[in-house]
């Protein structure tokens, strides 16, 4: 009888034992992931004691196997090193993003070419020009020119063109002051639609970054991705 009391005895001091270190460590385990869920040292940590704690409260007659802990332990190791590996790409490009900035610096003042069908006049020539690319040679090719209401202001003749990029000049006849303009390219060969792409040139007046990727202030305004850059005059 006494036997038997002391192995109950002693069964609910293991019982007790095993319960409170996991019930610490499950508790300490949250705090840390509130504060620090993505620090990969504290993670590896968290992991050893809890990891010890499961070697110091395993059952003597049925211990863990090896080959689990090995597992366990190399996944904590990959998942650490996985982590390191993406704050350091992270890093690396925003390292990245600055130097494309600080080299963007160099095009402040410079004439880029970028998408557009927007005109803009010469205050001292009167004159407005444009560029566009052909995807195909072209029999017939013709610009009309529009203020932003859409009014029909002047139409260009340009004839027959190449494939690739044209420019073109209009004396801004029946344009008043700076107003803004548009332009519109017809191109056709033998009755058939050639695409083409309307060109606008305008001059970088600052540089930036948007989501990682160098941007272009032009004086017109607007803002372009570096990208989108057709050639740097």
């Amino acid at each position: 009888m006494s036997t038997v009391s002391n192995a109950a005895t002693a069964g609910t001091s293991a019982s007790a034992y095993t319960y409170t270190p996991t019930t610490a460590a499950s508790t300490a385990t949250t705090g840390a992931a509130a504060n620090t869920a993505n620090d990969p040292a504290t993670a590896q940590d968290r992991f050893l004691k809890l990891l010890v704690a499961q070697l110091t409260n395993q059952d003597p007659m049925n211990p863990m196997d090896n080959a689990q802990m090995t597992s366990q332990i190399a996944q904590i190791n990959t998942v650490t090193g996985i982590t390191q590996l993406n704050t350091t790409v992270k890093d690396m490009a925003s390292q990245i993003s600055g130097m494309q900035v600080l080299q963007g610096g160099a095009l402040v003042g410079r004439n880029v070419v970028t998408e557009g069908n927007t005109l803009s006049k010469d205050a001292t020539t009167g004159t407005a020009g444009g560029m566009f690319d052909l995807s195909g040679a072209a029999s017939d090719v013709q610009v009309d020119v529009t203020t932003t209401g859409g009014v029909l202001l002047g139409t260009m003749k340009l004839g027959a063109l190449d494939a690739g990029r044209h420019e073109f000049a209009w004396d801004g006849a029946g344009a008043s002051g700076s107003q803004a303009l548009n332009f519109t390219v017809r191109s056709t060969n033998a009755g058939t639609a050639v695409a083409n792409t309307a060109l606008r040139k305008d001059t970088v007046k600052s540089v930036g970054a948007d989501g990682g990727a160098l941007t272009l202030t032009l004086n017109s305004g607007s803002t372009v991705a570096y990208d989108k850059v057709k050639s740097i005059l």
